[in-house]
């Protein structure tokens, strides 16, 4: 029988209610394959392979494991924006150097496209140098926009759910707010995350499903200049009186001084002004047929990270992607990201499998057009069909101390280095 090789889990892009519940999923599920040995968790992504800081996982005391599921966000082991580039050749090698070095023979990412076509690169690199390593890809985005437009590579990625659920109570209380106000402040306006596409400010819609608030939604495909929104707002301030506008924070508003990640991801939260300013201040210049100005909220990264309105479904859904993210590695199936498909039928149930990381590399997924009513200041049905699911019937049951939130508490237990000290290809002064 063949000795156990290490595995190494590593975390890319921006974080997630449950991205906590796929590495839980995946510690656990490694103890009961004798294939794999020590867990580590690369400290920050990529970055902490290429720096040689590996975290042992399996060493932690398993209460702090389990409560990985309530714990939101990347904070147990980071994650990082770094892209590793074709050019970065040293870049590509040092993992290599380090993967053999801890005896590493299987590596999970999890992340977007963008983890997934380094998986697969690395993996494929590996086996070039003659180290056998299984590359495994995790899903993971509150965009959902991982996979293709048909929704035939993974029909919804964990982390949609919860951002989703966050906007069904965010919509839901800011309507009783707006109901309140009204008389000074008939207009408010809600900016959601969503840089290229619409699925989080759709979820608006998730809370007014019958359609009984004076609701409009605008996503960053919504064909509607910002001329005709002020109009539409208009014409429903004359029959309600109020309104409650929820946009997109990558709606078309021209320039904002847009700032840029290190994956070329437009970050709108650091830029000079905001989309829902922008709009704020264009209702109240052209003004509005009520009496009373437009008033703005934008909530920030607490979209992602905000524990108590996490789906019970997306947290169940993620423990699963990352129990079939070892079981494809245990098997030597490399090469593969886990997915979730939806099951066809009345009722809502889905099924794991596996699709090649490259064809989710080079896969783009949009929002589908026909789920855009045509005046784009809404979404049809179908869309509330798809997506209300994914948020479930339940909050989550979340452990306290004090009254204050319990989160894991990892130890900060590394592997020992056997390399010497490395600085990233990208973080290393320019020579110009």
């Amino acid at each position: 029988m063949a000795s156990p090789k290490n595995l190494v889990v590593a975390q890319s892009g921006g974080p997630s209610p449950v991205i906590n519940q796929t590495l839980r999923a995946i510690v656990e599920t490694a103890r009961q394959f004798d294939a794999i040995g020590t867990v580590y968790g690369a400290r920050h992504g990529i970055e902490g392979v290429l720096k040689e800081e590996l975290i042992d996982l399996t060493a932690q005391p398993a209460e702090e494991i389990a409560l990985l599921r309530y714990t939101p966000a990347a904070g147990a082991i980071g994650t990082c924006r770094y892209k590793l580039r074709p050019e970065q050749t040293e870049d590509f090698e040092r993992c290599i150097d380090v993967f053999r070095s801890h005896n590493v023979g299987y590596f999970v990412y999890i992340g977007g496209n963008d983890s997934m076509d380094t998986a697969a690169k690395i993996a494929r690199l590996a086996q070039e140098r003659g180290l056998d390593l299984i590359g495994i890809g995790g899903p993971k985005t509150i965009d959902n926009d991982v996979g293709d437009s048909e929704f035939q590579l993974i029909d919804h990625t964990p982390g949609y759910g919860s951002a989703a659920r966050y906007w069904v109570h965010a919509v839901t209380y800011a309507n009783e707010e707006n109901a309140g106000s009204a008389p000074a402040d008939p207009v408010l306006v809600l900016q959601a995350m969503g840089r290229r596409i619409g699925f989080i400010p759709a979820a608006a819609r998730l809370a007014d499903p019958n359609r009984e608030m004076p609701l409009q939604i605008y996503l960053a495909e919504s064909p509607c200049s910002l001329a005709e929104m002020a109009d539409r707002v208009n014409d429903q301030l004359k029959r309600d009186g109020r309104c409650i506008v929820v946009v997109s924070e990558g709606f078309d508003v021209g320039d904002i001084g847009k700032v840029s990640d290190a994956f070329g991801h437009t970050q709108f939260s650091s830029s000079r002004t905001t989309v829902a300013q922008v709009v704020v201040n264009y209702l109240n210049e052209v003004g509005l047929p009520v009496k009373g100005k437009a008033r703005g909220n934008v909530p920030g990264t607490d979209q992602r990270h905000s524990m108590a309105y996490a789906s019970t479904v997306d947290l169940d859904e993620a423990y699963q992607a990352g129990c079939y993210c070892v079981r494809l590695a245990a098997e030597g199936a490399g090469g593969y990201m886990a997915t979730i498909l939806r099951n066809p039928g009345p009722g809502y149930s889905v099924r794991y499998d596996r699709v090649p990381l490259e064809d989710v590399a080079n896969s783009e997924r949009t929002f589908p057009r026909d789920w855009i009513t045509d005046d784009g200041t809404d979404v049809t049905d179908d869309f509330v069909a798809y997506a209300r699911p994914l948020i479930g019937d339940e909050a989550p049951s979340l452990p306290l101390i004090g009254g204050r939130p319990r989160v894991a508490k990892l130890k900060p237990v590394y592997a020992a280095r056997k390399l010497p000290p490395y600085i990233p290809q990208a973080d290393r002064p320019s020579s110009t």
